[in-house]
């Protein structure tokens, strides 16, 4: 038993030493962070609960402080995972620094400052959002239940645990491929809050930009749900275009105009929160507006600008352009409202960023294969006339 334990130490002063050499140091690295969440929420915890008893959801409950407490032990966790993961950041610049790639180099696209604050505070968002949901669910599966100070400590641990796990991991493992994921996440549980939490039942009777008028409640969580959404999807937009090899000059202009254009509709849905519709009426319905038909330029003239994409893509981005376009003469007749004609038009948009951030890293993924694999065979023919000569 001793000698498990002092193993177990050295794995983990190793893992702590060199966070981010392997996959299993930073796994290990993560389960410590989330033990040691996990005994500073029940410590603190059962101070604050103790003598007293505490209902599951509502104004000062378990669930009030599980999600905002987790809130922020998922913004310190993805911090303590950007910086596990800086010595490998910084060994893949310096091995990237030198290289002519048809891509562009790791160095280029690293996350800027704004890009960790928007990404963390998406992190954080989801956290509370996310307990808050869970403690209404328990708390309409468990009516009237209350809850003690011990075992209410011990769910809290629990609670914190998870979340710097998670999000230490996520914050560690950063990829074009989580950060979408991590966004459509984001997307749906702020919309979904933004209406539970709507003061007015008839919002849906205007349209989707309703939820974030002074007069509703829910306007904080709606506006701060578009405006994080805008930063992560220009962060997208870079990391979507890096990797496509390039040739030429005019090539290198084609994937700057789409890295442009994507760009553009991320600072154009960041606006749409910015200026609410009911103080800033013409300006949000422009950028709002605007969203849409840059995201149509861009998806008509990806075929020419980005020719080696998959014709299939193309043939999607052109389905989801036509769909949008009906729904809109859907509202001009009176069939659709603009919240229907919102809702769906901002789902397929999403969809095909998406979309296009995983067709380009396939396609960025191929052609940075194929030298190599035409490398190694002529090594494999090299040994092999080798092997017959010296036979």
């Amino acid at each position: 038993m001793a000698e498990r334990l002092r193993r177990f130490i050295e794995r983990s002063e190793d893992a702590l030493r060199r966070p981010a050499r392997t996959a299993e140091a930073l796994e290990t690295i993560a389960v410590l962070v989330g033990a040691a969440a996990l005994v500073l929420g029940f410590l603190i915890s059962l101070m604050l609960f103790w003598g007293a008893q505490l209902s599951i959801s509502g104004p000062g409950s378990i669930g009030v402080y599980a999600a905002i407490g987790g809130g922020i032990v998922a913004v310190i966790a993805f911090v303590l995972g950007r910086v596990a993961v800086r010595p490998q950041r910084e060994a893949s610049k310096e091995q990237s620094a030198g290289e002519d790639a048809a891509g562009e180099d790791t160095a280029e696209v690293r996350l800027r400052w704004y890009d960790l604050i928007a990404i963390s505070a998406a992190y954080g968002a989801v956290a509370v959002l996310g307990w808050l949901g869970i403690a209404q669910l328990l708390e309409l599966s468990f009516i009237g239940a209350p809850v003690y100070a011990f075992p209410g400590a011990v769910l809290v641990g629990v609670a914190f645990a998870l979340t710097a796990y998670i999000a230490f991991l996520g914050a560690a493992a950063l990829t074009p491929l989580s950060l979408s994921l991590a966004l459509a996440i984001f997307l749906v549980i702020g919309a979904f809050a933004s209406m539970l939490e709507s003061t007015d039942p008839d919002w849906w009777r205007d349209n989707l930009s309703a939820l974030g008028m002074a007069s509703n409640q829910a306007a904080p969580a709606f506006n701060f749900t578009l405006i994080i959404s805008g930063v992560i999807v220009t962060t997208i937009a870079r990391y979507a275009t890096a990797g496509l090899p390039v040739g030429t000059a005019l090539q290198r202009r084609r994937r700057t105009q789409v890295r442009a254009g994507l760009v553009l509709v991320g600072v154009l849905l960041a606006c749409v929160g910015v200026f609410p519709v009911d103080r800033f009426f013409l300006v949000h319905n422009t950028v709002a507006t605007g969203m849409a038909v840059i995201y149509a330029v861009v998806v008509c003239a990806l075929p020419w600008l980005l020719p080696t994409l998959p014709r299939v893509f193309f043939g999607v981005g052109y389905i989801f352009v036509a769909v949008i376009i009906l729904l809109g003469v859907f509202f001009a007749t009176g069939y659709y409202n603009l919240t229907a004609v919102e809702l769906i038009a901002g789902i397929l948009i999403f969809t095909w960023i998406i979309l296009f951030l995983r067709t380009a890293g396939a396609a960025s993924a191929s052609q940075n294969a194929s030298p190599r694999s035409q490398e190694s065979a002529s090594t494999r023919a090299n040994q092999a006339s080798e092997s017959r000569n010296f036979t």
